[in-house]
Order: structure tokens, then C-alpha cells, then sequence
């Protein structure tokens, strides 16, 4: 009990003003550390600036929830997800998410609707420009305004971690070419669903998206054939 202790109070140390465990695993969220990188204790060490023992309890703890994979005698990598879980995962998203969609129709607040129209005016105006990072981090920002709205906190622990396990997918998804051109009506729809307060067409908009995901996610992972250049 006591070691239980020892070890949740390690992976509680900050970098700053943030925990241990979240400065490493935001590193893994964000890209920062690809997959099947080696995550080296001592370096991490150095580079957080914490104990190897905080590092290790940390690592352990990500492995549970799905980011680290540890290998015995070889240590610790960020854990690679195949096409076939990241499918497996959009499928979660879409059931969890459609229910969140439809609890956001329904508790949605007045300055709630504006926040979602200004998210939908400017993802417009981020596809009118060809700004496709603005774009990626608006649809970000959308989906998370739904899950905070919605007021489902279990299922916004279980999406949260689902989405650091398939952030590599999510972010090559946003960068396909074309990609925003065909989310943007879908967000469109699911805004309106939402400012119209109607949780049916809410849930039916946000599984009608993530199926498009589900249907785009084979052809933004297969490999491109290189280009030969012409002497």
C-alpha cells in the first residue's frame, strides 16, 4: 500500500506548474515524441527535470492508459497504433461522441450557441484561406466545446484518452489533402443540430462525421508512390 503511494506521489511531481505525468504524456499527444520512439528514463529525466523513479511510474501509468508500450529488457516506446485499432477507435468515438452531441443539444447555453457559431464561423474562413493548421486546431476546439457542454465526464475521460492514442492518424487525417473541404459541412451540420437544440439530428450530424473519418482513414495511410524526378 505504502509503495502504491510512493509511486502515485512521484508521478504527481510538476515540471513547472504542471504534473509529471502530463508534461509527458502532452508530449506524446502532441507529436513531440513519435511512435515507437524510445523514451530513455535518464533522458527524460534530464529533460523534465525529475527523478528516474518519478519517470518510471510515469511510464508505467501511460502504459496503462494505452500511450507507452514497455518491452522487457529493452525498456519503453511511444506505442505505435495500427489502421485497424485506429478504426477500432473512431468507432468508440462515434457512439460516445453521438451521445455527447445529443447531451450538448440539450444543456447548450445562449453564449454556448455563440461560442459554436464563432468556432463554425471561423473554421470557414481557416478553408476560404487554405489555413489548414487554423482548421485542424478550430475542429479540435469544436469537439471539445461539445464534450465540455455536454457534461458526460465519463465519457469525456474515455475519449480524452482514446484521442492521445490516435493522434498520429487524427493529425495526418487533418493534413490530407481535401480533407477540410469535406468536414467543414459536416461540422456545419452538427452546429446547427446544436443551436437548434435538437439532440436526434445532434448525434445523427456527429456519427455522420466520424463514419466519414472511419471511411477516410484507409486511404490517408496508404502509402503514396514516390515521385521520380525528370533528368
Amino acid at each position: 500500500m505504502a509503495a502504491s503511494r510512493d509511486a502515485a506521489q512521484q508521478a504527481a511531481q510538476t515540471v513547472g506548474p504542471v504534473p509529471l505525468v502530463d508534461a509527458i504524456r502532452d508530449a506524446i499527444t502532441s507529436g513531440d515524441f513519435g511512435p515507437n520512439q524510445r523514451l530513455v528514463e535518464a533522458e527524460l529525466s534530464e529533460q523534465f527535470g525529475a527523478s528516474r523513479a518519478a519517470v518510471r511510474n510515469v511510464l508505467v501509468q501511460l502504459a496503462g492508459e494505452g500511450l507507452v508500450e514497455r518491452i522487457q529488457n529493452r525498456g519503453a516506446r511511444v506505442r505505435a497504433v495500427s489502421l485497424e485499432e485506429a478504426i477500432e477507435i473512431t468507432e468508440v468515438r462515434m457512439s460516445l461522441e453521438g451521445l455527447c452531441a445529443a447531451k450538448a443539444a440539450e444543456r447548450a447555453t445562449e453564449d454556448d450557441r455563440r461560442a459554436l457559431r464563432e468556432i463554425g464561423r471561423k473554421m470557414q474562413d481557416a478553408v476560404a484561406t487554405g489555413d489548414v493548421l487554423g482548421y485542424s486546431d478550430l475542429n479540435r476546439q469544436l469537439h471539445a466545446l461539445i464534450l465540455a457542454v455536454s457534461g458526460q465526464r465519463t465519457a469525456c475521460d474515455v475519449l480524452e484518452r482514446l484521442r492521445g492514442q490516435n493522434v498520429r492518424h487524427q493529425f495526418r487525417l487533418a493534413m490530407h489533402p481535401g480533407r477540410p473541404h469535406v468536414s467543414l459541412p459536416q461540422h456545419l451540420d452538427i452546429i446547427e443540430a446544436l443551436c437548434d437544440a435538437d439532440p436526434e439530428s445532434a448525434e445523427a450530424a456527429m456519427r455522420r462525421h466520424l463514419r466519414s473519418v472511419i471511411d477516410a482513414l484507409p486511404e490517408v495511410e496508404r502509402p503514396q508512390p514516390r515521385r521520380v524526378s525528370g533528368g
